[in-house]
Order: C-alpha cells, then structure tokens, then sequence
C-alpha cells in the first residue's frame, strides 16, 4: 500500500518555478510507478508526468514537456515534480499517484494508479 502526500503548492508568477514534493509513508514505494496529475476549474484530470520505480524512465505529457522534470529518491520515498518556466495554464490542484501499470502506455491512465495523495494548489499569475 501507499498514503501519499504531496506539499510544494502555491501561488506564484508566470516564468517562475516550483517543486512539488509526494511523500509515501508506506513501504514499497520504490515498485511503484509514480504518477502526477492535474486538475483546473471545470476540467478532467489530466496526466502531467510519471517516472519508473527505479527511475530510469520517465515520461511527460506534450505540454509540459521541455519546462518540467519528474524525480524520485526512493530512500526517501519522496517523488518531486520540478516545474519551471509555468504558465497561467499551469494552474490546477496536482495530484500525486502511485500504481503499478502493466505497460508504458499505461502509465497515462488514471485507472492505472491505486493510491493518490489529496492534492496542492498550484496557481500561476500573469
């Protein structure tokens, strides 16, 4: 199992950074794939990033790829979205995943994470 716990929101302006931290106080984060999401006003949750257990793979969706990097420490078992150059766009609550897809594709799936942390505003002014 895993509870989750992500920390790092706020309120920030555009061009500026954040990092987005997702604690696991279970015990087997390191199988776990790790997933963030995000959610805006009216929309679905959409996927952001995903990094492999290990964390020698990672992926990213079309718009946030370039601008943010998805790590892990599993010593730690913390997971840290870094995200620079953010945009209005960018504002919604991040949510952090854990789960176990059976393929790469999957990782882009919400039904492929079992545990989710609770969510950090992330808002971004223009």
């Amino acid at each position: 199992q895993a509870q989750l716990v992500e920390s790092g929101g706020g309120l920030v302006q555009a061009g500026n950074s954040l990092r987005l931290s997702c604690a696991d106080s279970g015990h087997t984060f390191s199988t776990f794939v790790m997933g963030w999401f995000r959610q805006a006003p009216g929309k679905d949750r959409e996927f952001v990033a995903a990094i492999r257990g290990p964390g020698d793979s990672t992926s990213y969706s079309d718009s946030v790829k370039g601008r943010f990097t998805v790590s892990r420490d599993n010593d730690k078992n913390t997971a840290y979205l870094h995200m620079n150059s953010l945009r209005p766009e960018d504002t919604a609550v991040y949510y952090c995943a854990a789960g176990r897809p059976a393929f790469a594709a999957a990782w882009y799936w919400r039904s492929s994470y079992a545990y989710w942390g609770q969510g950090t505003q992330v808002t971004v002014s223009s």
